[in-house]
């Protein structure tokens, strides 16, 4: 059997990190071709070298002409960059399979462009669905591709769902862990700082992904992705608190039982899920230790704690461009956070003024959701500069 060719869109974050593991761990099953980061060219050189990939792309132009110019990788080593390069890193011709782990909208256009071109995507980023869920859905299905969750909890409901008819299948149940601020009492949130909003509890992601678990407006955009995912309606979408982050998700069946999918909290378990699919083999991650107590608790999100959430569910009922109104204004307002510029509650007032100002209509193109989006991002600027602490 030919190894499966694999191109990484944001290789030198956690999950393209950790994708490199995986294909480490499965040598003749699994190979890299392509590898596509933003900027930081240096990690890409030791990868490079170790799987002889050919072509690399790097979003930023200077970054791409960096590395060009630093004599780092082996001759012949092509260096692409903007959109276009990671496009057609994401469209190489050997690549079956196309790990799409870029942050925000820019892996948007070359994912859109692999599922065109019949290339598998184990999708990792979440704004690609909840700005895009109609297009990017409706590229999969005619052209062919199967279009695979990365995300723990998206990953474990199509792992669960693959034996089962959808008539079978009555309510998904979305786990979260809560976050850095599950116990914090609310009347401190306020003021909790940068430093305290990135010690997640359970896992090891980047920035922005581990203070949007401390608000769960992740697991709002959990939501709306699974809408698209599973084709089922968000309100027959659940989601509880779950601090162990051991249960990833559950599905409710007809006859009112629930099944689950439960690993350690390891990014590793989800993407060999999908690079091997349909196929199970040991995973290079750690195992539950079922010779040791195991405790499993879950409790509803408290709305106070978390109006993230419910601001999102919100724009999921809105629909049209609603999520992307949603998005792009947290994105805004998780960047003024990180540079002080709005205290951790603020994240959620500017957010939902950003939804009660800016319209939502139906898309017509993918150049209406990113119309949408930067309105919405000029929207949520001004709003953070009237928010200023």
């Amino acid at each position: 059997m030919e190894a499966r060719a694999i191109a990484i869109l944001g290789a030198t974050g956690s999950i393209g990190t950790t994708t490199l593991n995986v294909v480490r761990a499965h040598p003749s099953l699994l190979r890299i071709t392509g590898l596509a980061a933003h900027s930081r060219w240096r990690e890409l050189v030791g990868p490079v070298k170790e799987f002889n990939v050919g072509t690399i792309a790097l979003a930023d132009p200077v970054a791409a002409a960096e590395a060009r110019a630093s004599g780092a990788f082996p001759a012949g080593t092509r260096i692409l960059e903007g959109t276009a390069g990671l496009t057609e890193v994401a469209c190489l011709p050997e690549v079956s399979m196309v790990v799409s782990a870029v942050v925000g909208t820019a892996g948007l256009a070359p994912t859109l462009a692999a599922l065109k071109a019949k290339k598998d995507v184990a999708l990792a980023s979440k704004e690609l669905l909840v700005l895009a869920g109609k297009f990017v859905t409706a590229a999969a299905r005619q052209s062919g591709a199967r279009l695979l969750p990365v995300d723990s909890e998206h990953n474990a409901i199509h792992q669960l769902l693959r034996d089962k008819p959808a008539a079978d299948i009555t309510r998904l149940v979305l786990t979260a862990s809560g976050g850095a601020f599950r116990d914090t009492p609310l009347a401190e949130l306020k003021n909790v700082s940068l430093a305290q909003a990135l010690k997640h509890p359970n896992w090891d992601m980047g920035p922005k992904v581990t203070i949007d678990s401390a608000t769960m407006a992740n697991k709002g955009l959990e939501v709306i992705e699974a809408r698209w995912l599973f084709d089922l309606p968000t309100d027959r979408i659940d989601v509880v608190i779950h601090p162990q982050s051991i249960i990833h998700s559950m599905v409710m069946l007809a006859d009112g039982s629930l099944q689950a999918l439960l690993s350690p909290p390891s990014m590793a378990y989800p993407i060999q899920d999908c690079l091997l699919f349909p196929r199970r083999l040991p995973c290079p991650a750690p195992r539950l230790d079922l010779a040791q107590t195991l405790a499993l608790t879950m409790s509803p999100p408290d709305p106070a704690r978390y109006p993230c959430l419910g601001l999102a569910r919100a724009a999921a009922t809105t629909g049209g461009t609603a999520p992307a109104i949603f998005n792009a204004a947290n994105e805004v307002a998780v960047a003024a956070f990180v540079k002080g510029q709005l205290a951790f509650t603020g994240i959620a007032e500017l957010v939902g003024q950003t939804l009660a100002g800016c319209a939502a209509r139906e898309p017509s193109s993918l150049e209406d959701v990113l119309s949408a989006d930067a309105e919405a991002r000029t929207a949520a600027s001004r709003l953070a500069l009237a928010l200023d602490r």
